[in-house]
């Protein structure tokens, strides 16, 4: 075997490491190279292509990063998929300018053909990993000590105490320097290390099985490259190797709370900061390629805002809603009082809900812009038509609230997209959505309250697809798109619904009734399946619900509701 790592003698407590010995390795004063002159002006490699792109990275192997941000590294390190051990990883990783790679039990051959691709000589494995390698390279196995770290790296370890959520995780490897080491074994021998063996820091216990390969050295770094890497963004969700190895290959690293460009002022301001630069995505929480090219592309486009700011309808606000009809109490509590009454009342509800959400919470108008009617009416379609100027006052009071409207169409036997087209210039606002009440939504020989009514997947891709292409060619913010449901059967083959619009944020409305068993049975079987992107609404029943939640129990629901309406 040909050994680049260069000899430590492991005795007791004592770890000496020798310096380089020409085969790859460096000495305790030596650096990586960096890229001569300002950083900030040498060029993205042109590997990294000039538009958008994400890497999905589905199985959160890592290789697929591996692949792009790494041209070859004379070293690899493999993990296994537990939290520690991916954290030791990353912060090896990082110091040494080395590709991490995940050992997940079924893409053996995956990882030796991406070792194969570096030209790796070494594999380093962390956490016990076990891979079949060509017998060219030379695997050693870490122990999980801050002593092995200093000898495979060459840094005296400073100990980084893990967040205890996913995004403070991913932002503590984001921010790493050479020689932070996250999750550092403890002093207590009776605690288990990272390796999964009884090691006080700076020892290695006598009964341990030894490296394999040779004697534990130092680990063979990679020089930056002296073309500079893309802006990186990643979120929750994305795989710890993922993110460790775009920060070993020198991008500057970017956790967002929520998957989208547009997440937060600072995210947009990156954005538009890139001047034609690229910009890569890690995490198939992200959308397509597609999807997130045309978010980058809004971000820099629309200047328009929510109430309250930024572009994304959620996850940046929560809504407290009264439904209603302008016509008076029988179709919903908004139309109970004035517009301005209604906003003053609600304000209450908003103002108890507040201290319950670490989001700002606003008040919002669910409409109704067409009722369902028992009567064809003259156009035969069994729902009566709001005149857009009648609703007007409603808008105009909840948008001086800094609140948010949303139009609930009820089509009896008319097409949704008709009835749309009727509000365009209202959804035309920048905080005026869109809701689909497929609960009215009749076939050509049903009439209301004779059956609950349903919709096929494809007319709501009809009206997504208009109203997404509305929000665009007025440079809106994002648009509230709300589908009302309480049983499967009323969105016709939901999972084939376009959700590929990023003007849109896709919300579906739990309408369940009853006892607090009956409305989350229906809350449970509604999310079966339910693609993530997906916003989850409430609604509480003044009258039907047997009690009606409190805040305190709405907001206790798991998962907690962006939106929640009353009727």
């Amino acid at each position: 075997m040909i050994a680049l790592f260069c000899g430590v003698v492991i005795a007791g407590s004592g770890l000496v490491a020798c310096s380089s010995d020409g085969t790859g390795g460096r000495g305790p004063d030596q650096q990586m190279e960096q890229p001569s002159g300002d950083p900030a002006k040498n060029p993205i490699a042109e590997r990294y292509g000039a538009a958008p792109r994400v890497l999905a990275d589905t199985d959160r192997s890592g290789i697929e990063v591996s692949e792009l941000f790494f041209t070859d590294a004379p070293a690899a390190i493999i993990a296994t998929p537990e939290p520690v051990a991916q954290q030791r990883a990353a912060s090896i990783a990082v110091t040494a300018g080395l590709p991490v790679l995940t050992a997940t039990g079924t893409n053996g051959p995956a990882l030796a053909a991406e070792i194969e691709r570096l030209g790796a000589g070494e594999v380093l494995t962390v956490g016990g990993a076990a891979v079949e390698l060509p017998e060219t390279v030379v695997v050693h196995a870490d122990d999980g000590t801050p002593a092995v770290f200093e000898a495979l790296t060459g840094k005296t370890p400073t100990s980084v105490t893990p967040e205890n959520t996913p995004a403070g995780v991913l932002r503590q490897i984001a921010a790493l320097k050479p020689g932070g080491l996250l999750g550092a074994a403890p002093t207590d021998p009776d605690v288990e290390n990272a390796a999964g063996t009884d090691a006080s820091a700076g020892e290695t216990p006598s009964d341990s099985a030894p490296p394999s390969g040779g004697d534990l050295g130092r680990l063979p770094t990679r020089d930056r490259d002296k073309e500079r890497a893309p802006l990186v963004l990643a979120a929750p969700g994305a795989g710890i190797a993922a993110v460790a190895t775009a920060r070993a290959a020198g991008a500057d690293v970017e956790i967002l709370d929520h998957a989208d460009p547009r997440e937060s002022e600072h995210s947009l301001e990156l954005i538009r900061g890139l001047d034609g630069d690229p910009v890569i995505a890690l995490g198939q929480m992200f959308g397509s390629t597609e999807y997130f090219a045309r978010a980058a592309e809004l971000a820099t486009s629309v200047t328009a805002e929510q109430p309250g700011g930024g572009q994304l309808v959620f996850p940046g606000r929560r809504m407290i809603a009264y439904y209603g009809h302008p016509s008076g109490g029988a179709l919903g509590i908004m139309g109970e009082r004035t517009p301005e009454e209604s906003v003053g009342h609600l304000g209450e509800l908003v103002t108890q809900y507040a201290p319950l959400s670490e989001e700002p919470v606003i008040p919002a108008f669910e409409i109704i812009a067409t009722v369902a009617s028992g009567a064809p009416g003259p156009d035969g379609d069994y729902s009566n038509e709001a005149d857009p100027e009648e609703l007007r006052p409603y808008i105009d009071a909840i948008t001086d609230a800094g609140g948010y409207a949303v139009l609930d169409l009820q089509p009896g036997r008319a097409r949704l997209i008709d009835q749309a087209k009727i509000y365009t210039d209202l959804l035309k606002l920048p905080n005026v959505g869109l809701a689909l009440d497929a609960e009215w939504k009749l076939g050509p020989d049903e009439v209301p309250l004779q059956q609950v009514g349903h919709v096929q997947a494809e007319e709501v891709n009809e009206v997504a697809d208009w109203l997404a292409e509305l929000t665009a060619d007025n440079s809106l913010p994002q648009k509230a798109f709300v589908l009302h449901q309480f049983q499967l059967q009323m969105i016709r083959d939901r999972e084939t619904i376009n959700l590929e619009h990023p003007e849109l944020a896709f919300v579906l409305h739990a309408d369940g009734h009853g006892t607090a068993g009956d409305k989350f049975a229906t809350f449970d079987v509604l999310r079966q399946d339910l693609d993530p992107r997906y916003f989850i609404a409430w609604k509480n029943f003044i009258d039907e619900d047997t009690p009606m939640f409190t805040p305190e129990q709405t907001m206790e629901i798991n998962p907690r509701p962006w939106f929640v309406s009353y009727q």
